[in-house]
């Protein structure tokens, strides 16, 4: 993603004026920005200002300074806003949908502090942070807050993710915690999810990251649990600055953060997962980022500044223009906007998933968006702003889309259907269907309300081409399949999916109604049919009639008018329903009943109240019939019997009626004596006999006997008798078979069923008995009957059942009954199964079974009627199947046939092996022909044509195409054979020049110009201009263009051209050669218009068109006539008509320039004539030229009279100086130039010198000339030329005589000057006391030094300054010094100045040689180097050494070496332990010691340095006395209390180190409890350490000791990994399997044994001068005051010394000794 600035909204102020925060409208309508003077401004989403207003405090009381607006964020319906402020409050306002509208509060939730920020996630929950460290949650609803949770630590920012149902909120500390309202199915923790190293004032939540910035200039990007996946470190960066503020964009894949001057942009890579930086924006002066505000839709990033200033940016990774119709803009990676560039509607396209999004098609009439993403399909309806995302795996790119039905996408994709409901993001349902005419698929999604079914949405569509499926697409379940005898061309489910109306290719209507499956047919020859939409009204059309069905429930009732024409159209609008008919050039409308049509609207709402009074209104007819019966019906089932019993009266029925109303008036008699609904108390009397009697008059015996049976009548057995009888007599012989059926007189049934003519239910009732089956007579008698009445198949069942199998075999053939055949002939006549397979074949081939027939002939083995059946069927790959079984070579006519139908269907592949086994080579070659598919002909023609019949078929086949002007295919044909030549002939033939370019472009690059060219030359031919100048401009021949027009006299062509390719200098000259062509005004007026009459001028005149240039001049510009005079001039004067130039130069006013076209060409005398008469200022000039000439050709008297008449003898001196005539020269200077003859000999002198004429010889000659001559000044001059001679002795003598001569004659200046000349000359030939010499002649005391110095004269120098200038005696000896220095003779400069030595033999590191001669001074020397010496070792890590120097030469109390002993205590204290430890850290000890007694004798006493030195002195002496007491057994305990004493001075030791040390001590000595609390500690540090911080570390075990808690964090730790891990292990053994306490051990003070200041009273103990340990009692007092020592300890430290003779434990002794003045008196000595 990139960012564009677009506008400035808001200018910044001079000083602060901090922007405190923005926020943006989730309707993208409205930007809201509060400025520091606590107003909030409200802009449109262009950035135009429209509104604003102020903020108020909490009470007016306070003021309007007493608050600033820390945040504020917009409702999620736009029209409120939540303002944060720093006075403990929130206000909600309610800012209207409108500009302008009313500002009011309409919630306000005061808090205990300041609110720091907040956010407006959900629609009634504002969260907010509060400086406390809460974070709470607003319902504006109920106006209450609740508390989220509590921390200590102020809330610096909160962010939300992209779906708004997880907040972060980010603390001072660094801590971020994470809270869900709605954790989606993420499964992510909530509570504290990181710390970061600084606090999180730039916090962001991407869609699969967290960005953090803070002061620390680095950028982190975290996992969803916290975890670093990614750095970005600018601290580097001297340019960079804190971070303060972030924004993720609302797709989450990009952040910005912003700094000073820069904002970040960072883009989420979803392949890499990781994020990318981008260029970062930087604007000079913008300051400090304080805010920023993403637009909701992602298209607008708007920043804040420190001095006020509101900068808006558009973001977007890329912009294009789709149809020229749309703008599509990719905001995000999966975040699209689509803008209608006429109408401005904008729909925002996004993946929810967080999918790249790619190319996105605008469909369907500009009306639907689709999008693929990698896994996903987008689709929108841009008209109502539906937006879907569907899981589509793989991409997609080949699917086709359907956008017929406006609620649902109709999706065809390798034979599947998928459907997809806009603003669903599932796939509403999928099934495989071949066919994707939208005619084939009706699909309704809750069109129209039904009773009692809130969802209902239905497919129908073709499984084959006679079969139809229809789905409930909610339940997945299939409602019905019907299967039809015709192909089906159209069909369509009414609104609420509960019929189906479908027409087959013979334009036959169907309905089927789904709930029952009954199939009705409606009409024949219908050639039109449709719904009318919002009701179930069928229009069509039959032949001549227009066809109406109101009441489709009745598809008997149906309204026909006559038309004469098609029915085009049905419009349904405004109350009224138009059938629009086209009846020739005419359109009809006929309009329908619209009564009739709500009366389905009416019902279906369940209103047959209304219905019945709709109804009563309209005059009967079959239509109106048919309604009431519809309406009959619904009321009997809904139980409103009154209008049931309405209906029956308009039908007529009286019997039904009458019944229905005695039922009425019954139920109101009971409803008015019990009460409710008198139909509830509905009852059946009991009067059995009158019931019997009168179903006995009406006939209906059924009835009669069923009501008998069920009251146990007596008279039943009569009552069946009677029926009996009455059937007999009535000749119900078929029922009164059935009678005796049920009463179990199966014989007689049959006899019965024989005589009414029905053998099949007589054979059906002898086949399940088979006591009437063995009964031959009776078989035979049925029998005879089926074949008589042809029932072949029963007669054969009947066979079958009586093992009589060749009757039964010829009846089921006889019956077409194979299938049985089959059956019985497979086990009892086997040899007949294929002759019935075939037969069966045949039979399923008469009746246009022919799917059915194919297994059957397969069966058979008649391959031949096989195939024919399958081609019959259009089975084509069952075709193809069975002649691949079958090598039948007379199979090859079929071949053909399917190979034909492949070809129809593009399967070019399967066609071209059929035609190939057909033989047809020539039809497959058609074939690809035909379809375009060259190269694929081609090379099947090289399989069986030699290549030049292949050539000549293609040529001409292609000539063919030519002539029926199917020039493409004729070029893919010349293509394909290499005849491409013959192509661009054909498209040149045709004047289809562009093509032929394109051909020449691609087989002949070569020839591309030049056929540009030989183009536009035949256009110009053609006059077709615009076309040629085409073609040149591909050639890049603008000239040739130009020059074209010109011919032709276009001149605004030409000079169009000449404009635009060649730029200004071809235009003008274009516009000039136009102006030429017209002459005169005309001429002038076209210049002028194109401001180029100058030019018009100057041109003419540059070409020698001067009579064209007069007459521009003459008519526009008279001034420029001169200058044309002068080029007409010089024209002639190269055309060497000189007499004529003469007059045009006069004519000109430049007489001079002919004085110079006469000289020029050495006419002297018309040149003066010319002057005389025109310039006489020139006559001088003319005779010098003259002069010269003569000179050149060596008439010197002529040219010097000539010189001296013109009064230039300057220039005859220099003519003859040029012609080596000196002499000549010499004597016209001393005639006429007196004043330049010394220059002139002097010149000439050099001149001689240079030519070598006489070398230094001659200088010395003219030296001694000039002597004698008294010209010492020129004498000095040639002495000192005198050099570069190998003669050194005579180059000294010249230049001494030099100096001589200018001391003796020139004064006192001049010889100073030639002396500064001589002496450096002097010193260079090393003649140092010569030059000496001549300084001291002059005065040049300090030269003559210098120069005895640079020849290391010093003793002579030190005496001409000591006797001439004394004050020069120290600069030689400073010059000496640095002479020695520079020499390196620093055992002579010793003796000279010691501290120069002193400083040479440090820098040379001759430090013994140094600290010996500084020994032999005073002592503050000595210990100025020992200090450098030791600051030298520090930093070459020799500390040990450093320290040598202090033991050898002592510890002065000098402050400036304060910082050299503590870095010289700090090195040691690092230092590993050794062998030689005690030695190392005794020495330390003791200078410390020397140290501190030192300061103690000084002004130092008591100081803060003097503190830090005692401290030091008592580290080094615990360190050395443990160091003494290893390896002692009876002193272990003594060397544990050493180390625990030392954890009391961690802020100088390393505290990894001291708890380590204290802790193996402890565990040596047994002190298990110490030895685990001080290696957890340990462990804890060196967790810190790699942390890098100490902040959480527990101190809790410490916190009644004076060990100290704040303490330096060492940069590394001091014990390897080995060691720690084996700690570790110890710790964790002990911490798992150990029973110690984690307490430290107390003393009689109920404090830690070790500490010396009491936990309770905060008294503080001595310390042991041998252990640290506080000395309670048993105490040994020392002489010095405030040390004493453990009795204990000391006595076993004494007899261990004693015992051991440990020379390391008796030094101890004698530093205690040294350090408390004097031993107790009960000690003991050593020696």
């Amino acid at each position: 993603m990139q960012l564009k600035h677009l506008k400035t909204l808001l200018t910044p102020q001079e000083g602060s004026a901090k922007v405190t925060c923005m926020a943006w409208a989730p309707n993208n309508g409205k930007l809201a920005v509060c400025t520091v003077d606590r107003v909030v401004l409200l802009y449109d989403e262009q950035g135009e200002r429209r509104d604003k207003f102020s903020t108020k405090p909490i009470d007016s009381k306070y003021g309007k300074q007493s608050y600033v607006v820390n945040d504020m964020a917009f409702s999620p319906d736009s029209t409120r806003i939540a303002i944060g402020q720093s006075d403990n409050i929130i206000y909600v306002y309610r800012i209207g949908e409108e500009w302008g509208d009313k500002k009011t509060i309409c919630n306000k939730f005061i808090q205990t502090s300041a609110v720091t920020c907040l956010m407006w996630p959900a629609e009634h929950s504002i969260v907010y942070g509060l400086v406390d460290g809460k974070v709470r949650l607003a319902n504006v609803v109920t106006n209450k807050s609740s508390t989220i949770y509590v921390t200590e630590s102020c809330v610096v920012s909160l962010a939300s993710n992209v779906s708004g149902k997880g907040i972060l909120c980010g603390h001072a500390n660094g801590n971020v915690v994470r809270y869900f309202f709605d954790d989606e199915g993420s499964g992510e923790s909530q509570g504290k999810l990181l710390t970061h190293v600084c606090p999180p004032y730039a916090l962001a939540w991407g869609a699969n990251s967290i960005v953090v910035g803070g002061c620390d200039k680095k950028v982190v990007a975290y996992s969803r649990e916290g975890h670093i996946l990614q750095t970005f470190d600018y601290s580097r960066d001297r340019t960079e600055r804190d971070f303060t503020v972030a924004a993720s964009s609302p797709s989450g894949q990009s952040v910005v953060l912003g700094s000073y001057d820069r904002l970040r942009v960072f883009n989420w890579a979803p392949r890499r997962g990781v994020w990318d930086e981008a260029r970062p924006k930087e604007i000079t002066n913008l300051y400090t980022i304080t805010s920023l505000a993403w637009k909701k839709d992602g298209s607008r990033l708007c920043a804040g500044t420190l001095c006020g200033g509101v900068e808006l940016f558009d973001c977007c990774l890329r912009r294009t223009i789709y149809k020229n119709k749309f703008e599509v803009t990719y905001v995000g990676l999966s975040q699209v906007i689509v803008r209608n560039l006429s109408t401005e509607a904008r729909v925002v396209l996004k993946s929810y998933y967080g999918y790249e999004i790619e190319e996105v098609k605008i469909l369907g009439k500009d009306r639907y968006l689709v999008a693929h993403t990698s896994d996903t399909l987008l689709l929108g309806d841009m008209l109502t702003n539906k937006l879907s995302e569907v899981p589509w795996p793989g991409g997609g790119g080949n699917e086709k889309f359907f956008f017929e039905n406006e609620s649902v996408c109709m999706i065809f994709n390798a034979g599947e259907l998928s459907l997809v409901e806009y603003s669903d993001n599932q796939v509403l349902g999928s099934v495989r269907t071949e066919f994707m005419n939208p005619h084939l698929i009706s699909v309704r999604v809750n069109e129209r309300k039904q009773k009692g079914v809130d969802v209902n949405k239905k497919l129908a569509y073709l499984v084959d081409l006679k079969t139809i499926a229809v789905v409930d697409l909610v339940a997945g379940s299939t409602l019905g399949t019907i299967s039809h005898d015709s192909k089906v061309d159209w069909l369509e489910l009414n609104e609420t999916g509960c019929k189906l109306l479908f027409r087959d290719k013979k334009l036959r209507l169907h309905l089927y109604d789904i709930e029952s499956g009954v199939k009705t047919t409606l009409l024949s020859f219908s050639s039109y049919v449709q719904w009318v939409p919002g009701s179930d009204v069928v229009v069509a059309q039959n032949r001549g009639n227009l066809c109406i069905w109101y009441s489709i429930d009745s598809p008997e009732s149906i309204t026909m008018f006559p038309i004469k024409g098609d029915i085009k159209d049905l419009e349904r609008a405004e109350g009224k329903t138009d059938v629009i008919v086209t009846e020739g050039v005419n359109t009809v409308t006929y309009t329908l009943d619209e009564s009739l049509i709500e009366f389905g609207t009416a019902v279906n709402d369940g209103d047959y109240g209304a219905v019945t009074a709709f109804l009563e209104t309209l005059e009967m007819s079959p239509e109106t019939e048919a309604m009431w019966k519809t309406l009959r019906n619904l009321a009997l089932e809904a139980r409103q019997v009154h209008i049931a019993e309405r209906c029956f009266a308009a039908l007529g029925d009286v019997s039904t009626l009458r019944y229905l109303h005695q039922t009425n008036q019954i139920a109101e008699k009971v409803s008015q004596e019990m009460g409710g609904d008198g139909m509830a108390f509905y009852q059946v009397q009991n009067a059995i006999d009158e019931a019997i009697e009168m179903y006995q008059e009406l006939h209906m015996w059924d009835k009669c006997i069923a009501v008998a049976e069920a009251k146990g009548h007596p008279e039943l057995e009569t009552l069946r008798g009677n029926y009996y009888q009455w059937l007999t007599d009535t000749g119900q012989h078929e029922k009164a078979g059935e009678v005796k059926e049920n009463e179990g007189d199966f014989q007689s049934a049959i006899n019965l069923y024989l005589k009414a003519g029905l053998p099949a239910k007589a054979a059906r009732l002898a086949m399940s008995k088979s006591s009437i089956v063995n009964n031959s007579d009776t078989v035979s008698r049925i029998t005879v009957n089926l074949v008589k009445a042809e029932y072949y198949e029963q007669a054969g069942d009947l066979y079958e059942k009586t093992r009589n199998h060749q009757r039964a075999l010829e009846c089921f053939r006889k019956g077409d009954a194979f299938s049985k055949a089959v059956e019985l002939a497979r086990h009892a006549f086997p040899a007949e199964v294929v002759k019935l397979e075939e037969a069966w074949g045949d039979y399923l081939i008469q009746q246009k079974q022919m799917d059915a027939a194919i297994t059957h002939f397969i069966e058979a083995g008649c391959t031949r009627k096989a195939v024919e059946a399958a081609i019959a069927a259009r089975q084509w790959k069952k075709a193809v199947h069975i002649l691949e079984l079958n090598d039948d070579p007379s199979a090859a006519v079929y071949c053909l046939k399917i190979a034909q139908h492949y070809a129809s269907m593009q399967e070019l592949e399967v066609a071209e092996q059929l035609f190939v086994r057909a033989g047809h080579i020539k039809d497959a070659i058609d074939m690809y022909t035909a379809a375009g598919c060259w190269e694929e002909a081609h090379k099947l023609a090289l399989k069986c044509m030699s290549k030049e019949e292949v050539n000549d078929l293609y040529v001409r086949r292609a000539h063919e195409m030519e002539r029926d002007g199917k020039l493409k295919e004729a070029e893919r044909l010349f293509s394909t054979v290499s005849q491409m030549d013959l192509a661009i002939t054909m498209y040149k033939k045709k004047q289809m020049f562009d093509d032929v370019v394109r051909l020449v472009a691609k087989h002949h690059p070569d020839l591309l110009t030049e056929t540009h060219l030989h183009l536009a030359k035949e256009l110009e031919g053609e006059s077709k201009f615009s076309e040629a100048e085409h073609y040149l401009m591909e050639a890049k021949d603008w000239k040739a263009a130009v020059n074209m027009y010109r011919l032709h006299d276009m001149w605004e062509d030409a000079y169009r051209i000449a404009k635009s390719h060649g730029g200004a200098n071809a235009q003008k000259q274009v516009a000039y050669v136009w102006a030429r062509s017209l002459g005169g005004e005309a001429a002038v007026k076209l210049l002028t218009k194109f401001g180029l009459l100058e030019y018009g001028i100057e041109s003419a005149s540059n070409n020698f068109l001067f009579d064209f240039a007069f007459e521009l001049a003459r008519l526009s510009n008279k001034e420029k006539i001169p200058e044309i005079h002068l080029k007409h001039a010089m024209y002639l004067e190269d055309e060497g008509k000189f007499a004529e130039a003469e007059l045009e130069f006069i004519k000109a006013g430049k007489p001079k320039e002919a004085v110079h076209m006469y000289a020029h060409n050495k006419d002297w005398a018309a040149a003066q004539r010319v002057a005389e008469s025109h310039d006489p200022e020139s006559i001088p000039e003319v005779l010098v030229g003259h002069a010269k000439f003569c000179f050149e050709q060596k008439d010197y008297q002529k040219a010097e009279a000539l010189l001296l008449r013109a009064e230039r003898s300057d220039l005859a001196v220099k003519y003859y100086k040029d012609a080596d005539m000196w002499s000549d020269a010499i004597r016209i200077c001393k005639e006429y130039l007196p004043n330049k003859l010394s220059l002139l000999q002097e010149e000439y002198e050099k001149e001689a010198t240079k030519k070598g004429m006489r070398g230094v010889q001659g200088l010395l000659e003219q030296a001694r000339e000039w002597e004698q001559s008294g010209e010492y000044s020129r004498a000095v001059e040639c002495y000192l030329k005198v050099k570069d001679d190998p003669n050194v002795a005579l180059m000294e003598k010249c230049w001494i005589k030099a100096a001589e001569l200018s001391i003796k004659f020139l004064g006192e200046e001049r010889a100073v000057k030639v002396v500064q000349v001589v002496g450096p000359r002097l010193a260079q030939l090393r003649k140092y006391n010569t030059a000496a010499e001549q300084y001291l002649h002059v005065g040049l005391i300090k030269d003559a030094i210098d120069v005895l110095m640079e020849g290391e004269e010093w003793n002579k120098a030190k005496r001409v300054a000591k006797e001439l200038e004394p004050r020069y005696e120290s600069y030689v000896d400073q010059k000496y010094k640095e002479h020695l220095k520079n020499q390196g003779k620093v055992d002579s400069l010793v003796g000279v100045d010691v501290m120069a030595a002193l400083d040479m033999y440090a820098e040379r590191g001759q430090w013994d040689k140094c600290l010996e001669t500084a020994s032999k001074q005073n002592f503050k020397i000595l210990h100025k180097y020992v200090a450098l010496y030791a600051t030298h070792l520090i930093k070459e890590g020799d500390a040990p050494k450093a320290l040598q120097l202090y033991v050898q030469h002592g510890a002065p109390p000098n402050p400036q070496n304060f910082n050299i002993y503590k870095r010289l205590f700090l090195d040691m204290i690092h230092l590993p332990e050794t062998p030689e430890s005690y030695r190392t850290w005794a020495d330390l000890r003791n200078v410390l010691l020397q140290l501190c007694e030192n300061l103690s004798k000084s002004a130092g006493e008591n100081s803060a340095a003097h503190e830090d030195f005692e401290q030091m002195l008592l580290i080094s002496h615990y360190y050395a006395a443990r160091a003494a007491t290893t390896g002692i057994e009876e002193l272990t305990s003594i060397s544990a209390k050493l180390c625990v004493s030392l954890l009391r001075h961690t802020d100088l030791v390393p505290a990894d180190r001291a708890f380590y040390e204290a802790g193996l001590a402890c565990r040596a000595a047994g002190w298990e409890n110490m030895a685990f609390i001080f290696l957890n500690h340990f462990l804890d540090v060196c967790d810190a350490i790699a942390e890098g911080t100490l902040d959480s570390l527990d101190h809790t075990d410490f916190s009644d000791t004076d060990i100290p808690f704040e303490v330096p964090l060492p940069t590394k730790p001091c014990v390897a990994d080995p060691q720690r891990e084996e700690i570790r292990n110890w710790v964790l053994t002990v911490a798992v399997y150990g029973r110690l306490e984690q307490v430290l051990p107390r003393d009689e003070r109920n404090s830690y044994e070790a500490s010396l200041v009491d936990a309770n009273s905060g008294l503080r103990s001595l310390a042991c001068v041998l252990t640290g340990y506080p000395v309670l009692r048993n105490k040994i007092d020392f002489s010095s005051p405030a040390k004493a020592a453990n009795k204990e300890d000391w006595n076993k430290f004494l007899m261990a010394t004693k015992t051991s003779h440990s020379p390391e434990c008796q030094d101890v002794l004698k530093f205690i000794s040294q350090w408390c003045g004097g031993l107790p008196a009960s000690g003991f000595s050593f020696h």
